[in-house]
């Protein structure tokens, strides 16, 4: 009697929604692979639908979402490309989402509010996600809202490099924001060998998008000032905070951040005399009239692809960071 022939072989698959199609076709070239083709379509009312070109039974699929605006629609394709994949009988789905999602609903802050960073979470695992992969979550609880491995990735390493070329340790002063990124400017300030400040500032509950700056703690006169955050929408706060630090006697002002939501009018506070350099990551897509002369955009798509790659292979994603995870 001949028994079944098992394969050993396991079949990496990559598939892109369609928000951010050059940072997968990025990632895809750095693992040397191709996205798998996929006939993906809104129709008239508004309905995603998605269905892929070729076989992906018994693979191991990874599903590459930015999640910008119009974030609903792209959530909800993603979560259909997911479902598609379920049922086509994938061996293991991991949902790779550079920004997450509603990462700033992740507690509530008043009564009656929502945690809509874990409802995500819980849509993911109903649409069929074994694993979710992200960079800087905004809040690091959100790992938990998940009932499966998070591989939670850091663009410090990609940022720091760049600034290790351009940035005097002996002059630079590492500046958090508020008091909420303390602790990822303090790794910051380890890591370059440079002081920190933070700037403590207040929020009007009921305003959103509002901040009225407060005072510094610590020295940043004669400075040159690295603002660290994970991400920067409006960009009112980060333009205010730089403000502070110039009014303070800071030399120069550079802005280090992950995810460049930039709604407008982002991208015309940001250039503002207050700030001389703004770093981000491609996280999100950044079309061309949101960019400009003072903004450095480095590709996140190595580490993402180095990170896919130790998951694929049963490796440490972990060891990406040097212990930093």
């Amino acid at each position: 009697m001949s028994g079944i022939k098992v394969s050993g072989e396991k079949r990496l698959v990559l598939v892109s929604g369609r928000a951010h199609p050059e940072l997968a076709e990025d990632i895809a070239r750095e693992l040397g692979s191709e996205l798998v083709p996929t006939d993906t379509r809104t129709f008239a009312n508004g309905e995603i639908y998605a269905r892929f070109d070729e076989s992906v039974r018994g693979c191991d699929a990874f599903v590459i979402q930015s999640h910008s605006s119009p974030i609903n629609e792209w959530l909800m394709e993603q979560l259909i490309m997911v479902d598609a994949l379920k049922r086509a009988s994938a061996k293991r789905i991991t949902v790779v989402a550079p920004s997450y999602p509603y990462s700033r609903q992740d507690k509530k802050g008043r009564g009656r509010e929502p945690i809509s960073a874990r409802l995500v979470a819980d849509l993911f695992k109903a649409a069929g996600a074994d694993r979710i992969m992200s960079v800087d979550l905004h809040a690091a609880q959100i790992q938990g809202f998940f009932d499966g491995p998070v591989d939670h990735l850091f663009a410090m390493p990609v940022l720091l490099d760049h600034f290790k070329k351009k940035l005097d340790p002996e002059t630079l002063t590492v500046v958090s924001p508020d008091m909420g990124r303390v602790r990822v400017a303090d790794m910051w300030s380890d890591k370059l060998g440079a002081p920190l400040a933070i700037i403590h500032k207040r929020r009007d509950p009921m305003v959103a998008n509002q901040v009225s700056v407060h005072e510094i703690v610590g020295d940043v006169s004669g400075r040159v000032c690295l603002l660290v955050d994970d991400m920067i929408d409006t960009g009112r706060t980060i333009v205010k905070a730089a403000e502070a630090l110039k009014k303070n006697g800071a030399l120069g002002v550079v802005v280090a951040c992950t995810h460049a939501i930039f709604s407008d009018p982002a991208s015309e506070i940001l250039q503002s005399d207050f700030i001389d350099e703004v770093v981000v990551t491609d996280t999100l897509p950044l079309p061309e009239h949101k960019r400009w002369d003072r903004l450095t955009v480095l590709s996140i798509a190595p580490l993402i692809a180095r990170a896919i790659r130790e998951v694929f292979e049963d490796g440490s994603v972990t060891s990406l960071f040097d212990g930093a995870a």
